[in-house]
């Protein structure tokens, strides 16, 4: 975290941190999420000295969050259906589209 962060900030960061974590992130991505989002959020709230102009007008990272989860309009992507196939060794996975995916799970 950058000097002079306040501790809603510094608090911010660890459970960003924790979350990515407990998701099976590595703990150098899981600090480069963290530290990513809240330095957006930051410049997004005017707490920082300069802030890139897609910072500012793109979608809040809290609105953003889950939007491309399981339960999203579309369901889980291409690479999460690929790694459950993996899991299951079902053969010829690598070479499914989504939607073979997503049959071969028995997710129709």
């Amino acid at each position: 975290m950058p000097r002079g962060s306040s501790a809603k900030r510094e608090r911010q960061y660890e459970h960003i941190k924790e979350s990515a974590l407990d998701r099976g992130e590595s703990k150098d991505r899981a600090e480069e999420i963290a530290a990513r989002t809240v330095n957006k959020e930051r410049a997004r709230a005017g707490e920082s000295k300069t802030a890139s102009r897609t910072s500012i007008q793109d979608m809040s990272s809290s609105k953003r969050g889950g939007q491309r989860s399981h339960s999203g309009a579309q369901g889980p992507t291409k690479e999460q259906l690929y790694n459950e196939a993996k899991q299951k060794n079902i053969e010829g996975r690598s070479h499914m589209n989504k939607a073979e995916l997503k049959r071969a799970l028995g997710r129709s």
